[in-house]
């Protein structure tokens, strides 16, 4: 297992979908900390507190050689507002293609797929969804940029998506209107304020194809504290919205990290 072959906090944070990044946007850096021919494991927990709606999401990822990050995440998003629940299981792969998030001109760029599954399509069906699972192919570029913004290093990150999901799957895969893949926008910036405190934005944007309702972009800020190699925590202000025709989705979010 990795120590100190990388730099702290070259690792990101996990998102909410298992794959490392920020909280709602994956990058392409790998998780952990390890380096040439290392492995490293690390093990989530994350909760999103909303208006009408909450999140929980678990989570565990095993990375080889800073170049191959395989997650899984369990998601149970809790309807608090109408009562019961819907979860899925996500099952991601990430790998580097090319460059390096620290040194090189060229950025980091890695691909990745995340397959997703639902346990009970029931609800999904009834307003219109039309698979109960789905594929996210995704392609991320991220750039650390020393001393960018009043003497803080400045990491920039953006990805395109391929998704059908809706509510990243929540609420289904594609619906009975519009089964075709959609493309979308990730966008994520954080300024290091120390070598372990980050603090940052996110972007992502979304597919609408449900006709009952309309799906937002959501948005964060976040402030990262990556206490050591071993241990992070990550708290953000949320706006997701409107979700399943509940407006004004806004809240908080905290997740805990550890990493070996």
């Amino acid at each position: 297992m990795a120590d100190t072959s990388r730099v702290i906090a070259t690792g990101g944070a996990t998102t909410i979908e298992g794959s490392a990044g920020g909280g709602l946007v994956p990058w392409a850096v790998i998780n952990g900390y390890n380096s040439s021919d290392e492995w490293s494991a690390s093990a989530m927990a994350t909760h999103v507190q909303l208006n009408d709606f909450s999140l929980n999401v678990t989570g565990a990822s095993l990375s080889f050689d800073n170049s191959v990050e395989l997650s899984v995440a369990r998601q149970t998003f809790n309807l608090d507002t109408l009562g019961g629940e819907l979860a899925q299981d996500i099952i991601g792969l990430k790998y580097k293609i090319a460059g390096e998030l620290l040194y090189t001109q060229l950025p980091q760029l890695s691909i990745g797929v995340q397959y997703k599954r639902l346990d009970d399509f029931t609800l999904p069906s009834l307003v219109g969804a039309k698979d109960d699972w789905g594929f996210d192919v995704y392609l991320a570029a991220t750039q650390l940029y020393f001393d960018a913004l009043a003497g803080h290093n400045l990491l920039l990150n953006g990805t395109v998506r391929a998704t059908k999901a809706n509510e990243l799957g929540l609420l289904g895969f594609g619906s009975q209107t519009n089964d075709d893949y959609q493309l979308v926008i990730e966008v994520s910036a954080a300024l290091l304020l120390r070598d372990d405190l980050a603090l940052g934005v996110e972007y992502r944007q979304k597919p609408n194809q449900l006709d009952f309702a309309r799906e937002d972009d959501w948005q964060d800020v976040f402030i990262a504290w990556f206490i050591n190699k071993h241990l992070s925590v990550t708290a953000a202000y949320t706006q997701l919205g409107s979700i399943a025709g509940f407006d004004d989705q806004q809240g908080w979010y905290l997740s805990f990290e550890g990493t070996l």
